[in-house]
């Protein structure tokens, strides 16, 4: 900087940019005119030995920035760790280092180890600006990722986090985990599997996402019982406390550049399949996991639309996983509806403790393919038998064994109190003819309990009264609509008249490798 320039204090400007850091200056500010400096250029700022790397807003709000303050948004204030007021300088920022890597991929080209880990160190020291990282996740999602530079990707991944090794707490056995690919409504599986499986004994410290496209992620859901964002050391203490967690992964810093990007892969709607790979097996090996029990529903309208596409992608899955010694046991699961009744957070947790109460009204899909997934995770103990793992999950289900687990995990984590009722403002879709439900749209649903104002609002979403090969008559209900806010109710009413994502028909039309127990022929 100019020494005869005036110097800029930091102001902490309360905007929260997500994942981004941001700077803000006055367009009077000697500053901005002395240096040049347009709204979006990058920029370095400086202070008490600190830099980070941001983008640059130019205000004309006094109320946001005086001529002579730096803002700083919440993410950039909290990277750049000084006190408000403190004095700051500010200048051009060089371009990161890896951004040629970047434009070649952005051209077509296969990268390497060293350039994917150049990305990947850049990424989660936030050099990089929202434009360049939607130009990184489009580049990679169209010019898709070969299975070495997915590889590469996962190692740089976990490179750059935190990484929790616990061998210490299990002797030499496996540290388990449970991981969906998503895309299905419901399917809160996850919160069923964890404390059956460490009701067994097994090590299980489940970090998961909260939703990006969807209407809840198991993050989201769990967090209507308890505290998810636990920093590490107390999320240690609670594993060793009750062998198994429920935690949001944001907070553990495990792959960190994930979340970076999932900032962006959110509002693109985009998860491709080699970003997939890299987000979920980095944050299930720098969270020390040993094995991992993983589920690809396969649909009309579920993330793998083919079996052919689910093979594909479960090959990827065990490439990447073996080559970082990962025991990877990959399950295709019917994708073709929601699991379980409830979609959105609220639903989804009084879905999880009817199962876990042995409630006769519980959903008995969720309960079963949670069963099914927990009994490959008992599996992995050398001392059970092929086959012999459902046997012994339903034991414990059905003792309650799982449901005083849950209670001690919720308890560690802290408790947050009863589960609300659903939202109060609700609309009723009702079956327009006499029929069979031979089709259920999990992407028109989800969308219907997103507009209804879920994840965000906890309460709000759909209630489904009817499944896959349910006969119904004119007018009987298929699913309840639940909001909490006038606007969120207004949009997903009319969005369910316009589509309700059920279709009925003769019994003929079900699916010919249909079952009638949601599994595949």
């Amino acid at each position: 900087m100019n020494p005869a320039l005036p110097a800029l204090h930091i102001r902490r400007v309360g905007i929260d940019t997500w994942r981004e850091n941001v700077a803000f200056l006055h367009r009077s500010c000697p500053v901005v005119r002395a240096a040049g400096f347009q709204a979006l250029a990058k920029v370095s700022v400086r202070a008490n030995g600190q830099s980070i790397a941001a983008v640059l807003n130019v205000v004309d709000d006094d109320c946001i920035v005086g001529p002579l303050e730096l803002g700083l948004s919440e993410d950039a204030f909290d990277r750049l760790g000084v006190a408000n007021g403190h004095p700051a300088s500010i200048e051009h920022a060089e371009p990161p280092a890896s951004i040629a890597a970047l434009h070649r991929k952005i051209a077509g080209e296969r990268l390497s180890r060293a350039d994917l880990a150049a990305i990947i160190r850049d990424v989660a020291a936030a050099r990089y600006s929202k434009i360049e990282l939607a130009a990184l996740v489009v580049a990679t999602n169209q010019f898709e990722l070969d299975r070495d530079e997915v590889l590469h990707l996962t190692e740089a991944m976990i490179a750059v986090g935190q990484r929790i090794d616990w061998r210490r707490e299990v002797s030499g056995g496996p540290v388990v985990d449970k991981h969906c690919i998503g895309g299905i409504p419901g399917n809160r599986t996850s919160m069923l599997v964890v404390p059956i499986v460490t009701a067994y004994g097994m090590l299980c410290p489940k970090t998961s996402s909260r939703a990006i496209t969807s209407p809840a992620g198991t993050a989201d859901t769990m967090e209507v019982l308890a505290e998810v964002e636990l920093p590490m050391p107390r999320l240690l203490q609670i594993v060793r406390e009750t062998r198994g967690c429920l935690a949001w992964g944001g907070t553990a810093d495990l792959s960190p550049a994930d979340d970076i990007l999932i900032s962006v892969e959110r509002p693109l709607a985009i998860d491709s399949p080699g970003q997939m790979v890299a987000s979920i097996l980095s944050k299930k090996i720098a969270a020390g996991s040993t094995h991992l029990v993983l589920d690809i529903p396969v649909g009309p309208s579920a993330k793998m639309r083919s079996m052919r596409d689910a093979q594909r992608l479960k090959r990827l899955f065990e490439y990447v996983g073996h080559h970082l010694g990962l025991h990877l046991d990959v399950v295709v699961t019917d994708g073709r509806q929601p699991i379980g009744r409830g979609i959105g957070p609220v639903l989804e947790a009084q879905d999880v403790m009817q199962v876990l109460s042995n409630d006769p009204e519980a959903p008995q899909d969720l309960r079963h393919k949670s069963l099914h997934l927990a009994g490959r995770v008992i599996e992995f103990d050398p001392a059970v038998r092929g086959g012999e793992g459902w046997r012994i999950a339903r034991d414990i289900l059905d003792s309650g064994r799982a449901l005083a687990q849950m209670n001690a995990i919720i308890d560690a984590q802290g408790r947050r109190g009863p589960i609300p009722d659903a939202a109060p403002l609700t609309v009723e879709v009702r079956a327009p003819a006499d029929g069979v439900v031979v089709g259920i749209d999990n992407l028109r649903l989800a969308r219907i309990a997103r507009m209804a104002g879920a994840p965000q609002v906890k309460d709000a979403g759909v209630w489904l009264a009817q499944k896959l090969g349910d006969t119904v008559r004119e007018g009987d209900l298929l699913y309840r609509l639940h909001a909490r806010h006038e606007a969120d109710f207004d949009f997903a009413r009319r969005m369910s008249e316009q589509e309700s994502g059920y279709r009925i028909g003769r019994k003929e039309d079900m699916p010919h490798d249909y079952t009638g127990n949601g599994a595949l022929a």
